[in-house]
């Protein structure tokens, strides 16, 4: 309970009025992140309970809306301290690189919502922030240690997430074996509305504190800029953490409705039993990477955990041909974003020593 005890000490921690209007301009950018990210990822949350016809679109998104922001009170912030210090050296960052970063995660996410590819929000910003961070300074500002721990995550959630599914769904299969079909739908399309909600606080959880570690190297640059008159934050504001949390909220209240067929019909025909085991075995894998600090794809996880479920019940059915689609969109994700970001730190360089001249 992080933010429940301290809220008092991180609030307005920093004098907002003397931050700069490129500074503000970057934070709203920003939470425009957040925004296109709980519009992006909205599918993981819901696909399963709207699928399975547990919920209405309009509650499965109000629901998912509501724990993305509550999730604020319940975890520590482990996950941005790895966004902020623990993938580049953050004495480089300045607004170019959180320009290009942001500008680029959002390109990304924007070009594979309209193609309806689930691919990963939280891998688009991370691997933005790297790619910059590279045409800034090189290889020696990078963060060794943290890039490896999430890129090991890159491949391993979505197995850790298709494990605990699988073996959610074969305790499930045992426990009610003896229970007719029609008592076990009764049964789990109550109780996916509570694996759906442990999900979406995983995915407010993990997903909004990527951007909290954003605007954290963007206010640390800030306070050690030429002529700042304020202390190098030592901790998130907790009101940086109520923006993300609600912006992402927003976000997710508008949906991805192209995404969701993808996610909850295309790769295997789901019961709400089949979503109940799903959504809680992505969400454990979830919340261990929380407590971890590992920014983890909310998408990878949801959707390891949907194949695991799927192939508990029989290997074909799972759609094998939309699956690969998917896992070829993850992995473009990853020098997509980088090249992107680097562009456009280079091409904020150029015009800025054009306006010079």
């Amino acid at each position: 309970m992080h933010f429940l005890g301290s809220i008092g000490d991180n609030w307005l921690l920093l004098p907002w009025g003397q931050l700069s209007l490129a500074v503000w301009l970057l934070i709203a950018l920003a939470l425009a992140f957040d925004f296109t990210n709980g519009i992006h990822d909205a599918a993981n949350s819901i696909a399963t309970v709207v699928s399975t016809r547990v919920l209405s679109p309009r509650m499965a998104v109000c629901w998912a809306a509501f724990f993305n922001f509550v999730a604020f009170a319940l975890f520590n912030l482990k996950v941005a301290g790895t966004m902020g210090k623990g993938l580049i050296d953050p004495g480089i960052v300045d607004n170019h690189v959180v320009a290009a970063t942001l500008f680029s995660a959002i390109g990304w996410n924007l070009f594979t919502w309209y193609l309806g590819l689930p691919t990963s929000s939280s891998h688009a910003l991370t691997f933005s922030l790297i790619g910059a961070g590279f045409a800034k300074g090189g290889w020696s500002i990078l963060e060794w240690g943290g890039i490896g721990k999430t890129a090991l995550f890159v491949l391993l959630s979505p197995l850790i997430g298709a494990f605990i599914g699988f073996f959610i769904a074969i305790a499930v299969t045992w426990l009610f074996r003896r229970r007719t079909p029609r008592q076990v739908d009764g049964v789990f399309r109550r109780g996916q509305l509570l694996s759906a909600a442990f999900y979406s606080l995983g995915h407010g959880g993990n997903d909004a504190q990527k951007t909290m570690g954003i605007i954290f190297v963007l206010l640390i640059a800030a306070s050690q800029a030429p002529g700042a008159t304020f202390d190098t934050p030592k901790e998130v504001p907790t009101e940086v953490v109520l923006a993300c949390h609600l912006a992402m909220g927003l976000g997710t209240l508008l949906g991805g409705w192209r995404i969701v067929k993808t996610m909850g019909q295309r790769i295997i025909k789901l019961r709400p039993v089949d979503g109940f085991c799903a959504e809680g075995g992505a969400a454990a894998t979830l919340l261990m990477a929380i407590f971890g600090g590992i920014p983890v794809s909310t998408t990878h996880t949801i959707t390891g955990a949907i194949l695991g479920v799927g192939a508990m019940k029989r290997l074909s059915a799972v759609r094998w041909g939309v699956a690969g689609r998917v896992v070829w969109a993850w992995v473009l994700t990853i020098p997509g974003a980088a090249l992107m970001a680097a562009l456009g730190v280079g091409l904020l360089n150029l015009l800025e020593r054009l306006a010079g001249y």
